[in-house]
């Protein structure tokens, strides 16, 4: 089974005059240029650690292939805010397992854009806990509701918002769950 041992956060932002060039900017920015990375779809394995950025990339190598969860914006306008967060829930009880979310766009800022991304990873754990709530309260009456079910123990996020460069230029931003096995 592949199944990650742990995980890490990162995030980066780059800018070239070509949209390609821009997104390895943003990758070598964020560490993770050197993997051959595969997306994956939102679920957070149980028993799996999340570590420090430093810890995971120590544990892999050059051209491995590397599943991620990665949010991606990119822009070609000067002064337009692009944004991309992942946000993760970890459920209370150790064997079960949290999801993970992806939000990106133009226009939030990375603590707005990491909150929604939070509350989203949040709300989907939230429904295969049985936890009832109401989604159109804000997320901050949501996270309390979740705290005190007991069953979510842990949400968190990592964003990265930029202004889009001048001079014809892409800027490309990137949040990323690293996973490895």
């Amino acid at each position: 089974m592949m199944v990650p041992r742990c995980m890490f956060f990162t995030k980066g932002v780059g800018t070239h005059k070509e949209k390609l060039a821009s997104f390895e900017e943003a990758l070598r920015d964020a560490h993770i240029a050197h993997f051959n990375l595969v997306s994956v779809s939102s679920i957070f394995p149980p028993h799996c650690e999340i570590v420090t950025i430093e810890e995971g990339l120590s544990l892999l190598h050059p051209g491995e292939i590397t599943f991620c969860v990665m949010a991606r914006e990119e822009t070609m306008e000067p002064g337009r805010r692009v944004f991309s967060s992942v946000g993760l829930a970890i459920p209370a009880e150790s064997g079960r397992y949290g999801y993970l979310s992806e939000h990106h766009g133009f226009g939030q800022t990375e603590l707005e854009a990491g909150e929604y991304a939070e509350d989203l990873a949040a709300e989907m754990l939230a429904t295969t806990l049985g936890i009832e709530f109401d989604s159109d309260k804000d997320y901050d009456e949501r996270r309390e509701v979740y705290k005190m079910s007991g069953k979510i123990v842990e949400s968190q996020h990592i964003s990265q918002a930029a202004l889009g460069a001048e001079g014809n230029l892409w800027t490309t931003v990137l949040a990323a769950a690293i996973f490895v096995l």
